[in-house]
């Protein structure tokens, strides 16, 4: 009953205090029409944009959002100093290993990982493409005092992999460092 009271109290406190639009202050209801056209203008704006679309399901790889073309697109960028049959074999591997479905409850993580490495490489390589000259001689010096420490064997897995270009360093880079391991 106190509550009824109350709120009956408040009604006609509003009431009685409440004037008369016409009487409100011009600046008030100029604000207020400016609301009102905001308003309007993000309705309409929002039903004017399309719906974001989701994926074709039939597309992607089961419980992700990621389709194969995705990844094959990441690997081309990643992976510029591979031919193209070398990353047509990563993709397809990589394809067969997220097809699996023995593999489902890893799915995504295994996207998440092969991709932040694919860009840590790519960001590796650009890194590297934009050093001076004398900063790559730098470097091959560098290159050719560590070639010393290394056992023999992980020496000619080195050489076949600058050989073979396969080492994720710019081209030009990778014929330098080749120069400085045939001349040791």
């Amino acid at each position: 009953m106190g509550r009824l009271l109350r709120k009956g109290i408040f009604f006609t406190l509003l009431l009685a205090c409440a004037a008369p639009a016409s009487a409100a202050d011009p600046v008030l209801m100029f604000l207020l029409s400016m609301a009102r056209e905001m308003i309007e203008a993000h309705a309409a704006r929002a039903a004017a944009q399309p719906a974001p679309q989701l994926p074709d399901l039939s597309r992607v790889y089961p419980g992700t959002t990621v389709e194969p073309e995705h990844l094959r697109q990441l690997i081309d960028d990643s992976f510029l100093y591979l031919s193209e049959g070398q990353r047509t074999e990563i993709f397809d591997s990589l394809h067969a290993t997220l097809s699996d479905p023995k593999n489902a409850a890893v799915r995504g993580t295994m996207i998440d990982y092969f991709a932040s490495k694919a860009l840590a490489v790519r960001a590796a390589q650009l890194q590297l493409s934009q050093l001076s000259s004398r900063d790559k001689e730098r470097l091959a010096g560098e290159f050719r005092k560590e070639l010393t420490s290394l056992p023999e064997e992980e020496r000619s897995q080195l050489g076949d992999l600058l050989r073979r270009g396969l080492l994720p360093v710019p081209s030009d880079l990778n014929q330098l460092l080749l120069t400085v391991f045939e001349s040791r």
